[in-house]
């Protein structure tokens, strides 16, 4: 365990929109995010590269993508729409995960950029199967950070199998959608020793997110907002909290 208190704060969704975009580098610029992970097939992902580009500050991983949006491999078919299909489709290997996943990676590398973690859209190495090939590809592109599994009994022996390390602590999968900035100074405040990553999911809701099929929209602005606000940061002050992003520790 790392000593004293050290936070990752997360944005998932990069390349989901370009006012999701434009949330998460304000939340990086104004506030206290230190991290985000890019969606390979998202519709903004060429905005977003852009934008990674001009905050070089902005530590980037990948988002790995198995449920919704198309498929990075031919035909570009769509990938399963809710975990329930993906878990058929994983249960009769319609869909190539670690092909995919790779897939993935290399756009994303292609693009010039160097992922330093890797997690995935809702949270679906949960699955064994995909928590497998998530490990298989964090040892094959040396990308050792990977999103700590929630503690539902989901074994993490296939990363510790493959070399990948994880935070002691995550938090922020129960304020999804729904913190404002009183519940993350509390969480800031309550802050256990060791590293830990929040994820959060900032963002304008302009008019591409409207469009877009999601549950978080209008709470995407009430999240920026709290990592933006001065309370935000002084409760950091307080509890003695020091900020990190996975570029800063050893791989």
């Amino acid at each position: 365990m790392i000593s004293g208190k050290r936070l990752i704060v997360n944005a998932d969704d990069f390349g989901f929109t370009p006012d999701v975009n434009r949330g998460i580098v304000a939340g990086h610029r104004e506030g206290i995010l230190t991290a985000t992970t890019l969606m390979a097939n998202g519709d903004a992902f060429e905005d977003a590269v852009k934008l990674a580009r001009e905050a070089p500050s902005l530590d980037v991983g990948c988002h790995l993508v198995l449920i919704s949006g198309r498929s990075l491999l031919p035909p570009y078919v769509p990938l399963p729409e809710s975990v329930p299909e993906l878990l058929w489709a994983l249960a009769t290997r319609r869909i190539r995960v670690y092909d995919e996943l790779v897939a993935q990676v290399r756009k994303i590398l292609s693009a010039g950029l160097r992922p330093t973690h890797l997690d995935t859209h809702k949270h679906t190495h949960l699955a064994p199967p995909v928590l497998d090939a998530v490990a298989r590809l964090a040892e094959d592109f040396e990308i050792r950070w990977v999103r700590r599994p929630l503690p539902f009994g989901v074994p993490h022996g296939a990363l510790a199998r493959h070399g990948c390390r994880m935070t002691d602590h995550f938090a922020g999968f129960r304020l999804t959608g729904r913190f404002h900035t009183p519940e993350l100074v509390q969480l800031i405040r309550e802050l256990p020793e060791g590293l830990t990553e929040f994820m959060c999911h900032p963002g304008y809701c302009g008019g591409d997110l409207r469009q877009a099929h999601t549950r978080l929209k209008e709470s995407r602005e009430r999240e920026l907002e709290a990592l933006q606000a001065q309370e935000t940061r002084a409760a950091l002050v307080q509890s003695g909290v020091e900020l990190a992003t996975y570029r800063d520790l050893p791989p």
